[in-house]
């Protein structure tokens, strides 16, 4: 089935800034009393907030400060991260090249509104989206597949299986997965290929610039 729609996570995917988000939430949840190793918190970037807090407090802990420490570690962020975020090479042209190929291109971002427009902004790609979804739109985060649901129903027309995921993250092939998306794996945000390929995600490639490279092989010419 010819792919109709590519939908791209964008931290991690497009833009480099896992360690920027690890930071944050590492400095977030010390200043609500957990030390949590760098590797432990770097490995849950991609999933929203809402995922990674009852990770580290218990239930009663978790419904008393969620709301308070997801907003302190935005505050952190934004303040002391956001500013260092880059896009990878090559993003603007693998839009354009998708588009040429007659895909639209959406985005779904577990991140909140405010910095998935920064990031469009910061990569130069506004013009080129046809639809999108964060955080703010969605009862649950990645890995739950509420985010793509949205962008889908959005995109209008197009049914899950003539889509294409594209995250850095196996939270991103999950939540795909769990709505019928097939998926693709960049290893831009530092996770290992095994461990994205176990996720679900059929190819995996390097970033943007590789994914350029071998567009003629790819899911969105050879379906």
């Amino acid at each position: 089935m010819a792919i109709r729609a590519a939908i791209f996570d964008v931290d991690g995917t497009l833009i480099d800034s896992v360690d920027l988000h690890a930071k944050a939430w590492q400095q977030a949840l010390r200043d609500f009393g957990k030390e949590v190793a760098w590797q432990d918190i770097r490995s849950q970037i991609g999933k929203g907030g809402d995922q990674i807090v009852p990770l580290y407090f218990n239930q009663a802990e978790t419904q008393r400060i969620e709301k308070d420490l997801k907003e302190h570690e935005k505050q952190v962020y934004r303040s002391q991260y956001l500013q260092q975020a880059r896009p990878f090479p090559g993003v603007r042209e693998m839009f354009q090249r998708i588009r040429e190929a007659g895909v639209r291109i959406a985005l779904a971002t577990s991140s909140p509104q405010l910095e998935l427009h920064y990031n469009k902004d910061l990569a130069k790609i506004a013009d080129l989206v046809d639809a999108e979804s964060n955080a703010e739109d969605a009862e649950k985060s990645k890995p739950h597949p509420d985010i793509f649901q949205v962008v889908l129903a959005r995109l209008g027309g197009i049914q899950p299986a003539e889509c294409v995921a594209i995250g850095d993250s196996p939270y991103d092939a999950e939540a795909a997965g769990k709505a019928g998306i097939p998926a693709i794996g960049f290893l831009a945000g530092g996770f290992s290929e095994d461990w994205l390929r176990k996720a679900g995600c059929i190819r995996v490639y390097e970033g943007p610039e590789d994914l350029l490279r071998h567009f003629d092989e790819s899911l969105f010419v050879s379906g």
